[in-house]
């Protein structure tokens, strides 16, 4: 399971030193673009090369403890499912060995160009679905 650390800044908190809850939505889209980054497919490349980008298509998220101004917290990524047009993540915000957030997300892949729905190459689907695999075995 791929897994990012972070602080939790200022910035992301609301008066009372809580994580304003869309901001776990952008701790989540960090993780995944790291993930993208260590595979070898930075967002730039996917872009610039294959005119290939991700739009989330839908979130489902399950709020169960806060995280507060300097925690250090854990946003963990995990694929679900690859379709030709779309991955599936698991993801979960951690704290220590709590668990903060909970969500399912589902991310489409357009055509940077036009905006419609085009295939991942080929080489991008096969790496995530050795991930996924390697991930079904821990």
């Amino acid at each position: 399971m791929f897994s990012l650390p972070l602080p939790v800044n200022y910035e992301d908190t609301d008066a009372g030193g809580v994580v304003y809850y869309a901001n776990y939505l952008a701790y989540m889209e960090r993780a995944r673009n790291a993930c993208l980054r260590e595979m070898g497919y930075p967002l730039t490349s996917l872009i610039t090369k294959h005119k290939l980008m991700f739009v989330v298509a839908e979130a489902n998220l399950k709020y169960l403890r806060p995280a507060r101004l300097d925690d250090n917290i854990d946003v963990t990524l995990k694929v679900l499912e690859v379709r030709p047009v779309s991955i599936r993540f698991g993801q979960q915000v951690m704290r220590g060995g709590e668990l903060l957030v909970d969500a399912t997300l589902k991310l489409a892949t357009l055509n940077s160009d036009t905006f419609s729905p085009c295939k991942m190459p080929q080489d991008l689907r096969q790496s995530l679905q050795q991930h996924l695999i390697e991930y079904d075995r821990k």
